[in-house]
């Protein structure tokens, strides 16, 4: 069972992937000539500026957060340097496997005198506290009635038994031990080498929330640009954005790719007119791309991201 497993694991990406696009061109054949009829007036991409500059800010807050955690470890970097390089190494997600953002940053750190234990523990926080920033805000949603959930008291369970999984993995007595059995695969021995965390990452949760909060921002002002939104929707499209971007997180394709999307139409397509939900779902990934494209760019043309620390 393990062998084949480990054959099909390469392949699981590219079929969620695959079906996730099939379905989203279905709905989009099914109601392009509604796609077509949508156009963005002056306004609109007035709208649409202002999306990109709160994306391209919830994107630095990130790399601060994740700066400052770095930070935390006593790591011999400075703020603004693992800023650029968090920067520069964000649009690597969407490169197969999904994982080689967290290996650049891993490396980088590495080469300016870090140790690989600070470094990994770093990249393992981060995604853990973001998801669990997104099931804060999800579950809340649902609970709420922000997002008609079609569930029952199992389905609450599982969310809250999930949140309460993600919460407990970063707290120090669950996730030392982990690092501690890291340590010794390493073969190090005991010393400042050796990395622990002291508190819970309360204060980088909280980075987290804002984090979200600035992406579901954009989102809203992207979808409001092309589909009216009464207020009493917003909290409804908020709490959506964050369960979308929370399964385009956990499940494995490159940045969520199709993902996003496919929630973001089933969630929704209750509320909205399809063709508007493609169209929004559409131009919000163009900004998303676009947002970390620029933030990549100016990574690379700052000297301070190619200065060791």
């Amino acid at each position: 069972m393990k062998k084949i497993w480990s054959f099909l694991k390469p392949y699981l990406r590219w079929a969620i992937l695959g079906g996730t696009l099939f379905f989203l061109l279905k709905a989009f054949i099914d109601h392009w000539r509604e796609v077509a009829a949508i156009r963005i007036d002056a306004a609109g991409w007035t709208n649409l500026a202002i999306a990109l500059a709160i994306t391209l800010v919830a994107h630095i807050w990130a790399g601060l957060v994740w700066s400052r955690i770095l930070q935390s470890f006593q790591q011999p970097v400075k703020l603004s340097w693992a800023l650029l390089l968090y920067l520069k190494t964000n649009v690597a997600k969407y490169l197969p496997g999904n994982v080689w953002h967290f290996y650049g940053r891993i490396r980088a750190v590495l080469n300016v005198g870090g140790s690989l234990g600070a470094a990994t523990i770093s990249v393992l926080l981060e995604p853990l506290l973001m998801a669990a920033a997104a099931l804060l805000i999800a579950l809340t949603g649902t609970q709420l009635g922000w997002v008609e959930a079609h569930g029952n008291v199992l389905t609450w369970g599982l969310q809250i038994l999930s949140l309460a999984v993600v919460l407990l993995s970063v707290h120090p007595r669950f996730l030392n031990p982990m690092l501690r059995l890291l340590n010794r695969l390493k073969g190090q021995a005991a010393g400042n080498q050796v990395v622990y965390i002291k508190h819970y990452p309360l204060v980088p949760l909280l980075g987290e929330l804002t984090f979200l909060g600035l992406r579901g921002t954009g989102f809203l002002i992207t979808f409001g640009t092309l589909t009216t939104v009464n207020p009493n929707q917003i909290l409804l499209l908020f709490t959506t954005f964050s369960l979308a971007w929370l399964l385009g997180l956990i499940i494995p394709t490159p940045g969520g790719l199709g993902v996003f999307e496919t929630t973001t139409l089933a969630l929704l397509q209750q509320h909205f007119p399809i063709a508007g939900i493609l169209s929004a779902v559409a131009l919000f990934r163009f900004v998303s791309l676009l947002a970390e494209i620029l933030g990549a760019g100016v990574s690379w043309l700052t000297p301070g991201s190619r200065e060791n620390c």
